[in-house]
């Protein structure tokens, strides 16, 4: 159950009023009975469910709802006044995506172009949660369904599929092993969808994602985006400044030469960084 209060002139960030004439809440009858106490509307009662700001449609106000939780209410001769607190945690939702959920709010007549606050005998966040969902968006190109369960202990690493870089992957995979953490590496031949699925999936275990700049491969970059959208600890590592991608230069990065003294100084460069993340 909800509110459900709609006004022509929107409403304030933390209160607004109603006339006495548009609170639909009827105190003989369910649902609205366990909202009186001695006749008069019960905070304590009214409080325990969400509340649904709306302004009319057509009107000048912001054509967006928003989610709220009444704390204080007043009974004037002519007004209702009504306090609340948005919750700033729910995004507000479109008039226009309220509309299509009609038969579920059960609108009636006149949709929301009608002043008044009534009750809703609905679930308002499984609502939201539908809106939200209808306008999600879905990747065509591989499936966010089939990730599989982050582990705690994996390390993926993203390079270049190129025999120059074994000497890198080696340098990664014996540090990463030497406290305590697994490793797996992706490769760059891109064939078909699958092949994509696959290094998805690979990312999505990773608690933490290794990618090498070096050489300004497309494929790393690409997979350095999937990394960052799936919210995956990330570690940058690159041979040259201008490997690493202007929009992402903001972002720490591990400078390394390929040499026997360079991958030495990557391996313990990552190993601190990988200690901070994991928390060893």
């Amino acid at each position: 159950m909800f509110h459900l209060l709609v006004s022509y002139q929107g409403w304030p960030d933390s209160g607004g009023s109603l006339p006495n004439s548009r609170v639909y809440i009827n105190r003989n009858e369910e649902p609205g009975r366990p909202f009186f106490t001695n006749g008069k509307l019960d905070i304590s009662q009214i409080n325990k469910f969400p509340a649904l700001l709306v302004a009319e449609p057509g009107s000048d106000a912001p054509q967006f709802a928003k989610v709220a939780y009444i704390t204080q209410i007043t009974e004037g001769v002519r007004e209702t006044a009504i306090q609340y607190a948005i919750d700033s945690s729910i995004p507000p939702i479109s008039n226009n995506d309220l509309e299509g959920f009609a038969v579920q709010l059960r609108l009636g007549q006149f949709g929301l172009s009608h002043t008044c606050w009534r009750l809703c005998e609905s679930d308002l966040f499984r609502l939201l949660l539908l809106n939200q969902q209808k306008n999600a968006i879905v990747p065509k190109v591989f499936s966010v369904e089939a990730l599989h369960a982050q582990e705690s202990n994996l390390v993926s690493v993203m390079m270049p599929f190129k025999a120059e870089f074994n000497p890198v992957f080696s340098a990664l995979q014996a540090s990463i092993a030497a406290i305590g953490l697994s490793c797996v590496r992706a490769d760059d031949i891109w064939e078909h969808h699958t092949i994509i699925q696959d290094i998805v999936n690979i990312i999505s275990k990773a608690r933490v994602v290794i990618c090498d700049c070096s050489g300004k491969n497309p494929n790393v970059f690409y997979e350095a985006g999937i990394a960052h959208t799936l919210g995956k600890e990330v570690i940058l590592i690159a041979q040259s400044e201008e490997d690493v991608p202007f929009d992402l230069r903001h972002l720490r990065y591990i400078r390394y030469l390929s040499n026997r003294e360079g991958l030495e100084s990557l391996s313990l460069a990552v190993q601190t960084r990988l200690s901070s993340i994991v928390g060893l």
